[in-house]
């Protein structure tokens, strides 16, 4: 693997080529393909004008979800300045053709991972050829695609080299083994001989070296030995052996997860996968838990289930192996092929729990042409659960529906309205995405009628098989007839509302007061929906409320008494926003307040994208508020100490209770306790006065320490992982009640050439009584192979004229929660995972996706401000000496 880094390295550094690099990294699926291709993209993307990854294209969920559409989508989004997001593309070659203009313009790095058919290739790089200099990046099985695609077939054929990813050595496999059965890079004593072995049986192949880890750790040498023997016993590949014997230890509630996941749910949102699986009396909490501790899921970006296509096909293989003569006796269908026949012969059993079919894919794969279903194929069913049946023309009465759905997807349902007979009383989640739905459910302006309504609802509700009384999830989205939403009286339950493209709604009905379960409403792109319903603001648990795209721009709209707020999220920026001390938040556009809408108390994440929106912040109390997972800031004595301490703070008892006097750019200096500030990279940071005879201007345990206003330093070799440092900064002699300018603070790591540019929250601060110094202290947190062992890094902070560096300290902190070789420390791993887990949890800070904050030059400027500013402010001048000249934030014009 080191060998192939630095061929890919060496690869995107070589700029002698006139034309686009393409490299072809080949190999067996699980070999590492996708992780080599991540790592590198994640250390050199910065070096391109704009870059993407597109992840997983060959998998059966992107084909589902949009297609070449939405895969053309993402790439066009990551790599043009304008997003398409505004317009709706349906069709390919348009795509095309757009793509094709931004690289011919853009130098770009690109990276299309697992390519399995031609017109992928086709559909995202076009056939015009890529500025010069441009890399191109594919991962796949099967080599012969590339030179076969439309590229390859100009005169502009590009520089292409292919690369075979043949595994781990031994050495690799035998410390990736040994990481995950003992968390070290080292057998345990009395392991050594069977390590060997294990290793050997995997043949350098990551994933059943990473499985197999796992399902040994914490085991004793009994244990392995007899888990060899099984492994002897198997037959086929060593590596599905690996995979299949880890299935096999797994509990019978996490088997049928594991199951139900691989067939229907890889791709998506895990808490709505949650709320469906629960409903058909799986454990799911502990059992997602329990498959990612072992490396048989994971949860991606967006919080998708993300499965490897190894163990997706041996989860589906346990389902084939029920009834392979008899598939319609499987507990579940997810083969459209096969679930065409079972409901065209009427073969369906009992014994079915799921089943999966879309026409449009057979239609496409040309295996069928237009097919009705019956729906008396379905009354044998009995224990059907999971059903969905996409594009599908449906016939007969609807009673015929099995009555134990909790799970219907019903994509292009053909008729007007949802019909009155299909039961529906134990269903969790309905999505009736793409239909030709007009209304759903009743909408009353009158009272009495509504509480006559109300009446008969609970006079029938033990008769009406319609009646939705348990649904939690409804999904209407790019639904084009559909004009007005109600009807929300039968929904007491419902949690998530998603109506996003919706072009001809204009009404959602003031019933929707009664779904008091509410956490999400989506009604993003609802282009004709000028107004909310006041009774909006009576719903006590919604978190996020979506509504990009909607023409809100005549509305008044009020968050009152919002005490548990907590993220304000803009997008592109849309809100105009005044926050007072007393809590109330309010987003009112600058001409006209046509109407108000109240907003829930509860929210924690509102989102527009209306551009006549600013931002005022006038009066914001800013001695505590959140917006989570962008900016956190609360007085230090609220912070738990076993936080501070697994940050390495410790003995910093003196500054209880002590008062430091701040400034903001926008009101008066006043006197508020020491705050700690979460954001970005830096994860938390704090300003405090200090006595200057006898005071502790920098603690103890900082130990590097520089006169001046820099400070460099080699990070060095530890048996532990480098998880961050702590930086701490003194200015020089400070006059009684003098502010001193927070300075910016630069953290590069010349070895990775990354860099980091932080600006505080806080404008100044000063001291006041016989206090003579101020100390500003930090505690840097970085992703993976963001900071190693042996990487030289500098920290600088600016001066001015009248305020120089007294001087600069840094300490270390480890995996275990040690500073330096501090033996302190006593907390183990998991509490500290435990202890820092919300932070982590956080984009931004750890691994996360720092594109808004990144510079063209490369470096990412971290100001809390920016999400605070109209865009036109974002400018980078107040950041010289500290950037490259002429540089600007990505994807924005320059002179904005």
């Amino acid at each position: 693997m080191d060998y192939s880094k630095e061929f890919l390295t060496s690869w995107l550094k070589d700029s002698s080529s006139h034309k686009a690099d393409i490299v072809t990294i080949m190999g067996m699926g699980g070999i590492g393909k996708t992780t080599l291709a991540k790592y590198v993209y994640g250390l050199h993307s910065h070096e391109f004008a704009t870059s993407s990854f597109i992840e997983d294209i060959s998998r059966p969920s992107n084909k589902r979800s949009g297609g070449l559409l939405a895969l053309q989508k993402q790439l066009y989004d990551d790599i043009s300045t304008s997003k398409s997001s505004s317009t709706q593309v349906h069709d390919v070659f348009t795509y095309i053709s757009m793509i094709e203009n931004v690289v011919a313009r853009k130098k770009v790095f690109i990276v299309l991972d697992d390519i399995d058919r031609l017109e992928q290739l086709d559909a995202l790089l076009g056939s015009k050829g890529f500025h010069t200099g441009s890399k191109i990046i594919i991962t796949t099985k099967d080599a012969w695609l590339i030179q076969s695609c439309a590229m390859f077939k100009t005169n502009l054929k590009p520089k292409h080299e292919k690369h075979l990813l043949n595994g781990l050595y031994e050495i690799e496999s035998r410390e990736l083994l040994c990481f995950h059965a003992f968390i070290c890079n080292y057998p345990k004593v009395g392991f050594e001989e069977v390590l060997e072995k294990l290793v050997k049986y995997c043949e350098g192949h990551p994933l059943a070296l990473e499985v197999l880890g796992k399902s040994l750790h914490n085991r004793d040498v009994a244990y392995w030995e007899g888990y060899i023997e099984g492994l002897k016993k198997e037959m086929g590949s060593n590596i599905n052996n690996v995979l299949r014997m880890s299935f096999d230890t797994l509990s019978s509630n996490d088997k049928e997860l594991f199951k139900h996941i691989a067939c229907f749910f890889v791709g998506m949102d895990r808490d709505v996968t949650q709320t469906i699986l629960k409903a058909c009396d799986i454990e799911t909490r502990s059992g997602i838990t329990n498959l990612t501790d072992r490396c048989l899921l994971s949860i991606g970006w967006s919080n998708k289930l993300m499965m490897h296509q190894l163990l997706q096909e041996m989860g589906k293989f346990e389902v084939h192996k029920e009834s392979p003569q008899k598939p319609w006796e499987q507990s579940r269908l997810w083969c459209h092929e096969e679930s065409f026949k079972v409901l065209k012969q009427k073969k369906g059993t009992e014994n079915v729990l799921g089943l999966t079919l879309d026409m449009r894919m057979l239609e496409k794969e040309k295996l069928c042409g237009p097919f009705e279903v019956k729906t008396d194929a379905l009354s044998m069913m009995d224990n059907l659960m999971l059903l969905q049946l996409n594009y599908v023309q449906i016939r007969g009465s609807y009673e015929n529906f099995p009555e134990q759905l909790r799970w219907l997807v019903m994509h292009g349902f053909p008729l007007k309205s949802i019909p009155s007979k299909l039961p529906m009383k134990n269903l969790v989640s309905l999505d009736m995405s793409y239909s030709n739905i007009e209304s759903f459910g009743v909408c009353y302006s009158n009272t009495q009628r509504l509480q006559n309504w109300q009446k008969w609802l609970f006079e029938s509700c033990s008769k009406d098989k319609r009646l939705l009384g348990t649904l939690k999830i409804l999904n209407l989205s790019f639904c084009e007839k559909l004009s007005s939403l109600g009807g929300f009286e039968e929904l007491p339950l419902l949690e998530k509302l998603i109506v996003t493209n919706c072009i001809g709604l204009v009404k959602v009905c003031e019933s929707i007061e009664a779904c008091v379960k509410l956490v999400l409403i989506d009604l993003r792109y609802c282009s004709k929906l000028e107004k909310l319903p006041k009774t909006i603001g009576m719903l006590k648990k919604v978190k996020t409320l979506l509504l990009d795209g909607c023409n809100l721009c005549e509305s008044h709209i009020e968050i009152r008494n919002t005490d548990s707020l907590k993220m304000l999220k803009g997008n592109s920026i849309g809100i105009n926003t005044k926050t007072s001390s007393s809590s109330v938040l309010e987003a009112i556009p600058s001409y006209r307040k046509f109407f108000a809408t109240f907003i829930p108390i509860s929210l924690a994440c509102l989102s527009l994208s209306t551009p006549d929106f600013t931002i005022d912040w006038e009066s914001l109390e800013p001695s505590s508020f959140e917006f989570e997972g962008v900016i956190k800031i609360q007085p230090m004595a609220g912070v738990a100490e076993r936080v501070l301490g697994s940050l390495g703070w410790t003995n910093l008892d003196f500054l209880n209770g002590r008062q430091v006097r701040t400034n903001f750019y926008f009101r008066e200096s006043e006197e508020s306790q020491i705050q700690v500030v979460v954001f970005g990279r830096c994860i938390m940071n704090l300003a405090y006065s200090a006595q200057f005879m006898g005071g502790k201007q920098m603690p103890n345990w900082i130990h590097c320490r520089s006169k001046g206003p820099s400070i460099s330093f080699t990070i060095p070799s530890s048996p532990y992982n480098f998880r961050g440092l702590n930086f701490c900064y003194v200015p020089g002699y400070l006059f009684p009640n003098q502010f001193v300018d927070l300075p910016i603070i630069k953290v590069s790591n010349l070895t990775k050439n990354g860099t980091w540019i932080y600006r505080h929250y806080i404008d100044g601060a000063s001291v006041g009584g016989q206090a003579r110094s101020l100390t500003l202290l930090s505690h840097w947190m970085f992703g993976m192979n963001e900071m190693e062992a042996g990487d030289h890094v500098t920290i600088t902070v600016t001066e001015t004229y009248n305020q120089l560096t007294k001087e600069c300290g840094v300490s270390l902190v480890y995996d275990d929660g040690n500073m330096d070789e501090d033996e302190d420390g006593d907390k183990g791993e998991d509490e500290e995972e435990d202890v820092l887990g919300y932070y982590k949890s956080w984009n931004h800070i750890i691994g996360g996706d720092l594109t808004g904050f990144q510079l063209t030059s490369g470096e990412y400027i971290l100001d809390a401000w920016q999400f605070m500013r109209n865009s036109a402010e974002l400018r980078v001048d107040r950041y010289h000496p500290f950037i490259t000249g002429g540089a600007s934030f990505k994807g924005r014009d320059p002179s904005s």
